[in-house]
């Protein structure tokens, strides 16, 4: 017997869990997992539904990715986002929840099976809920990152065992990009107004010759030591009125080392910016 089945992925949590245990989740590769699970278990998919912040360094032109093979993203900004931006926490989760039970209470013919790829025990009330109109529910979640109360409920097994019983990639080692990624950055900001973070990246993969997920690996690297600074700017000239630049720490003891006395002309750069 086929059954309709609806997906909703609280992608932030399942990538989390699988990064904790060494594994970088990509889109092709849950994208892969789920439409597996759902051929070994007779399910037709009639929707996927994602949810994330996606102005995170780690999903850096995922949201495309997923567009791209017709999964319906939700982009809900959280307590990763901008620093001065004010958190939303379990942002996404409000998010997911709501969408469920309105699917679930107005279109409750059009799927027979609810899958939801999360960890998080927030979700039992609505598993609670969607037994409760006669639907089943499988749970998809990383070991030992299941909340105990969602176990009984829990279909994890093998589902991400492709992935893990691969050899893992040679690790990225960022330190050694750093001081030419300064080098890269420093240039920029002598010759823009200012350096929006999707300009730093893309100029970052071109010079290093690195991937999308190295670049993210090397910010989020100069992110934690210090040496770079994230930040909202208001611009009148784009659409949404402000986006995200990225600002060398240069009182951090290595721009300082590796930019030398241009360091001055940067300082310059941000006073007329008004970011100093």
């Amino acid at each position: 017997m086929v059954l309709k089945t609806i997906a909703f992925v609280d992608y932030e949590n399942i990538w989390t869990g699988l990064f904790e245990q060494g594994y970088e989740l990509t889109p092709e590769i849950l994208m892969e997992s789920i439409q597996l699970y759902a051929k070994r278990n007779h399910y037709v998919l009639s929707a996927i539904y994602l949810y994330a912040n996606f102005d995170r360094e780690e999903f850096w032109r995922t949201q495309t990715s997923f567009e791209k093979t017709h999964v319906y993203t939700r982009h809900v900004y959280g307590k990763s986002n901008f620093a001065s931006t004010g958190l939303r926490r379990n942002a996404a989760d409000v998010e997911l929840i709501l969408e469920a039970q309105e699917i679930l209470l107005t279109r409750t013919t059009t799927f027979d099976v609810f899958l939801l790829l999360t960890g998080d025990g927030d979700f039992l009330p609505l598993v609670r809920k969607i037994r409760a109109w006669g639907k089943e529910v499988k749970v998809i979640g990383v070991d030992g990152s299941i909340h105990h109360e969602l176990q009984p409920f829990s279909d994890s097994e093998d589902f991400f065992s492709e992935l893990l019983t691969q050899e893992r990639p040679r690790e990225y080692k960022a330190e050694k990009d750093l001081e030419q990624g300064i080098l890269i950055l420093a240039q920029l900001q002598s010759s823009m107004a200012y350096v929006a973070s999707t300009k730093a990246r893309t100029a970052l993969s071109e010079h290093l010759g690195a991937t999308t997920s190295q670049v993210k690996d090397l910010i989020r690297h100069a992110l934690k030591e210090g040496i770079l600074f994230e930040q909202e700017y208001a611009d009148s000239g784009l659409k949404i009125g402000k986006t995200k630049i990225y600002l060398l720490n240069l009182d951090h003891s290595m721009v300082q080392a590796v930019l030398g006395s241009a360091i001055e002309e940067i300082r310059k750069r941000y006073e007329k910016l008004g970011v100093l």
